[in-house]
């Protein structure tokens, strides 16, 4: 839980490195909240409205856990954008986000989130 945290706590920080575990630990707990939120939203309106706030809340601290994450195997931030290019481009993300962590002469500093 501690990772799903520090993703709300460095909400617009798209400077630092993220870890593969940090990443997906945060990944993991949006996913089953937005799925809770999903399936309560059948039983009350009240829910959907919840899951859309949430959504949008969520998708800045997205996009920066995400970059940090590039940084982290020294990439640049703006490889998000290949997302853009169909099939291709989310798998390479999503492959990039399982790579290990870049220690040494990482040019986005030393400290991980």
């Amino acid at each position: 839980m501690n990772e799903y945290v520090a993703m709300w706590k460095n909400y617009f920080n798209f400077r630092e490195r993220t870890t593969v575990r940090g990443y997906w630990m945060a990944v993991l707990f949006n996913v089953i909240i937005a799925l809770l939120l999903g399936v309560l939203s059948n039983v009350s309106n009240i829910f959907g409205t919840l899951s859309m706030i949430y959504s949008i809340a969520g998708l800045i601290p997205g996009i920066a856990l995400g970059i940090r994450r590039l940084h982290d195997i020294n990439k640049s931030g703006l490889w998000t954008f290949i997302a853009f290019v169909p099939i291709i481009g989310p798998i390479l993300l999503i492959v990039w986000y399982c790579f290990k962590s870049v220690d040494e002469g990482n040019r986005f500093g030393t400290e991980q989130i």
